[in-house]
């Protein structure tokens, strides 16, 4: 997929005017190969505890992108080598995590989009606690199940409808 944020913000002032196109907050760390991705939301809310995550990149992800919504929390990481594996390895585009992350060597030798707030060594817990196919807030704005998020070295844009 070619795009660049920045032009889809340009094209579409007209849904930035009105919320249908949103800029996520700067400062997402972006890791992973693939430095540009993008396909519809498949949303989560955890809070450190990542059983969920693993749970929804083990099945087909069919060029969806993952939000992570695990309340900002920096304590723990959400995601790290062996979930960004198992997303490259059943078809998700990239995982965008409000919270931490780690094993960056290992994420950036996955042919998947990362995004997160920071990394962090510690591991989560694992008590299968959390909530799937909702609303979720990150960094401020909501993102709905089945809208489209696009990333790139700019930032984050989340749309209501496919934008290319």
């Amino acid at each position: 997929m070619n795009f660049a944020t920045c032009d889809l913000c340009d094209a579409h002032e007209d849904a930035l005017a009105d919320g249908r196109l949103r800029v996520l907050q700067p400062g997402f760390l972006l890791l992973g190969q693939a430095r540009r991705f993008a396909g519809p939301a498949a949303t989560l809310k955890v809070f450190e505890d990542n059983s969920l995550v693993r749970a929804a990149l083990e099945t087909p992800g069919n060029g969806r992108v993952l939000v992570v919504d695990g309340g900002g929390s920096l304590r723990c990481a959400l995601v790290g080598g062996n979930l960004a594996q198992l997303g490259e390895k059943h078809g998700w585009a990239g995982i965008v995590v409000n919270g931490a992350v780690r094993d960056t060597e290992e994420l950036e030798a996955c042919a998947i989009g990362v995004r997160a707030l920071a990394t962090n060594p510690r591991k989560s817990v694992k008590l299968g606690a959390g909530q799937t196919d909702l609303i979720v807030d990150i960094a401020g704005e909501l993102v709905r199940p089945g809208e489209w998020i696009y990333s790139d070295i700019d930032g984050i844009l989340v749309s209501t409808e496919a934008l290319v």
